[in-house]
């Protein structure tokens, strides 16, 4: 990116995303204590603050603190109520839509099923209607509506907000998913990758919250990853970046749908797992799984081969210790390569994944980091559950309103 002049608009408004974000991540702050973390002048932070007051997004707690000149201090916080932000989750089998305040907290989510062959028109009303549901179930205003952030699977075109063939729906092409659902809602709508608006979403209300440099591993029906770099979310030159699910993990692997071969998502993601587990009872490996397998092969699932394992299960363990290791050098690798402080590992499968896949990456992450003699680097699940990635689309309306953005000072 050319580096290039900015006018004093845009360092104000800059400079107020600063605050602001300065007061979200602190549980009470002082005007004092912005100017301090900041490096704003005091009549600078008063200023803003002032504003924020003024327009109902920042109120003052009514508790101060003591200091050495014995002068109480106003606490500042955010007004959770000043705004509301609508978060939409497009998984390949499952719509996820969720309201959250001005804090990121969920105030109501809804879930609908999409069938296997619903084409892109069909998804849409279907997105349009879950969205109008989950309004009225909150009884949200639409004036208090600050944008809609829809999180899907990639490739995108972020620019044109297009869907790009995604890896999952072989029969879409370039969908312009944005203006269509914007049409179909009234509301504007901010596009992300779904793994990138759950790594937001962390950092807006989440483990990712006051953390310069992590990065998100997302398990949904694919695998993906989000990385936040210097505080601001990383994309890179396409803005398809952290495509943890497509690096290659296993040397001449299964092919992949996005053309490689033994990429992660062959072998962690739920459906690969299943596929490792039927191979194998099919092969004749003794299993518990065995006489269920051979009445409905379909009925031996994750939830079932999770059971399993957690029953002692030699074979289903087996295939889920084989599916953390992998996942676990992915990890390690993302490590190695970015020198982040904190991974995190969410989405809607980490539910029966989560533990191990975690103990397993934290393993390798204290025996095989090239940093591990300098610092610890702590391997967590998400707090936002099953629910990251919509909660996450919520936080990119979030984000682009009220976070400082250095792309607005590197541009014209």
């Amino acid at each position: 990116m050319r580096q290039a002049g900015t006018n004093l608009p845009k360092v104000g408004r800059y400079n107020q995303a600063v605050v602001l974000e300065r007061i979200q991540r602190a549980d009470g702050v002082t005007r004092q204590e912005i100017a301090q973390h900041t490096g704003l002048t005091p009549q600078a932070v008063s200023g803003i603050v002032r504003r924020l007051i003024d327009e109902g997004i920042v109120r003052e707690d009514g508790a101060s603190r003591e200091y050495s000149s014995g002068k109480p201090r106003t606490i500042l916080r955010i007004n959770a109520d000043a705004g509301r932000a609508i978060g939409l989750h497009f998984d390949p089998a499952e719509l996820t839509c969720v309201v959250v305040d001005l804090l990121g907290q969920p105030l109501v989510t809804q879930r609908r099923q999409i069938p296997p062959t619903a084409d892109p028109t069909e998804v849409i009303e279907s997105m349009a209607s879950l969205v109008q549901d989950v309004l009225r179930a909150a009884e949200v205003s639409p004036d208090s509506v600050l944008g809609l952030g829809l999180a899907t699977p990639g490739p995108l075109d972020l620019k044109d907000g297009v869907v790009v063939s995604p890896a999952q729906l072989s029969h879409w092409g370039r969908v312009p998913i944005a203006r269509l659902l914007s049409e179909a809602t009234g509301i504007e709508v901010t596009l992300d990758n779904d793994a990138s608006a759950a790594a937001v979403g962390e950092r807006w209300a989440g483990s990712g919250r006051g953390v310069a440099n992590f990065a998100y591993f997302f398990f949904g029906t694919g695998i993906g990853g989000g990385l936040i770099l210097n505080q601001q979310v990383y994309r890179g030159g396409s803005g398809n970046a952290a495509e943890f699910g497509h690096m290659s993990v296993v040397q001449d692997g299964l092919p992949c749908s996005c053309g490689n071969r033994g990429c992660l998502e062959t072998v962690a993601r739920p459906a690969a797992i299943v596929s490792e587990t039927h191979r194998r009872l099919t092969a004749g490996s003794a299993s518990s799984l065995d006489r269920r397998f051979r009445a409905v092969p379909e009925s031996v699932n994750l939830q079932a081969i999770d059971a399993a394992a957690a029953a002692g299960d030699p074979l289903a363990a087996s295939v889920l210790a084989q599916a953390a290791d992998y996942v676990a050098t992915a990890v390690v690798n993302v490590i190695n390569v970015t020198d982040v402080d904190l991974v995190i590992l969410g989405g809607p499968s980490i539910r029966e994944l989560g533990q191990r896949y975690t103990d397993a990456a934290a393993r390798a992450v204290a025996n095989r980091v090239m940093s591990r003699t300098i610092r610890e680097v702590e391997v967590v699940l998400s707090p936002l559950g099953a629910d990251a990635a919509a909660v996450g689309g919520a936080a990119l309306v979030l984000h682009r309103a009220y976070s400082p953005q250095l792309s607005a000072l590197l541009s014209d």
